[in-house]
C-alpha cells in the first residue's frame, strides 16, 4: 500500500471519529426518570417506641456510640434480629 494513501485513510478515520465524538458529546442529557417506587400512602410516623428510641440514637450520629441507652438498644436489637432468646441475652 502507497505510504500517502495510508495516511489519508488514517487521516479520514481520525475525522470521522472526531465527529462522532462531536455529535455524542452535545447530545441532549436524559430527562430525569421518576421514581420506579412510590408509596400509595404517606408513611405515618411509628407509635412504636422501640422504633423512636432507635431512631432518636440515629439523630445523635457519632455521640450515640458512647450513650449507654443506645448501647443498649442497640445490643438487644441485634440479639432480636439474630434470633437469640432473651433467656439467653448476656
Amino acid at each position: 500500500m502507497d505510504p500517502a494513501l495510508a495516511f489519508r485513510l488514517a487521516a479520514a478515520g481520525f475525522v470521522a471519529t472526531a465527529v462522532v465524538v462531536a455529535i455524542l458529546d452535545h447530545r441532549p442529557a436524559p430527562a430525569t426518570a421518576e421514581p420506579l417506587l412510590t408509596p400509595s400512602q404517606p408513611v405515618a410516623k411509628s407509635q412504636d417506641p422501640r422504633r423512636q428510641a432507635l431512631r432518636r440514637c440515629q439523630t445523635l450520629g457519632s455521640a450515640g456510640a458512647q450513650n449507654p441507652d443506645c448501647l443498649a438498644l442497640w445490643a438487644a436489637e441485634r440479639d432480636r434480629f439474630l434470633g437469640v432468646p432473651a433467656s439467653e441475652v448476656r
